[in-house]
């Protein structure tokens, strides 16, 4: 459970510094920072299950737009504020590296099998958040409890 909060901590940390980077309005780091966080913890949920990382990415991208969403309708903020940050901890920086490293030093099979896995990581990152957004604006409002206030009638 410790390292379950210290995880949480860090990402949450880490994405209010990307946050910081990026000029976000100091009233979001909170919001940013939760958005990454949940992310990340949702991500070593799925891996800790036995689901594989590109899996893993593919349902904590999910769990983060929607909250991404959520937020953005709640905050009246747009969404990229929260989307850019929070999925900063998912980013497959350690595969690119890997990648870019195992080529170099001319362990080219290597480079392909971490080349891949990395691609398919970011591509389960990218449908993730494609599909959250093909959801309708009315459910989002909905899960933000905030309805969109109907027109009166007859109204000026």
């Amino acid at each position: 459970m410790l390292e379950w909060m210290v995880q949480f901590a860090v990402s949450f940390l880490a994405t209010v510094a990307f946050a910081v980077l990026f000029h976000v309005p100091r009233k979001e780091y909170v919001f940013s920072g939760l958005t990454g966080a949940v992310g990340w913890v949702c991500y070593l949920a799925a891996v800790q299950a036995g689901w594989g990382v590109v899996t893993a990415s593919f349902l904590a991208a999910l769990v983060l737009t929607v909250l991404c969403r959520v937020f953005a309708v709640a905050r009246k903020t747009p969404i990229t504020i929260f989307l850019i940050c929070g999925i900063f901890p998912l980013v497959p920086g350690a595969g690119i590296y890997y990648t870019a490293y195992y080529f170099i030093m001319g362990q080219n099979t290597a480079a392909a099998d971490k080349g891949i896995e990395t691609l398919k990581i970011a591509v389960a990152i990218s449908l993730g958040i494609l599909l959250v957004f093909s959801l309708p604006q009315r459910l989002v409002n909905l899960l933000a409890l905030r309805p969109q206030k109907e027109k009166k009638r007859g109204s000026r």
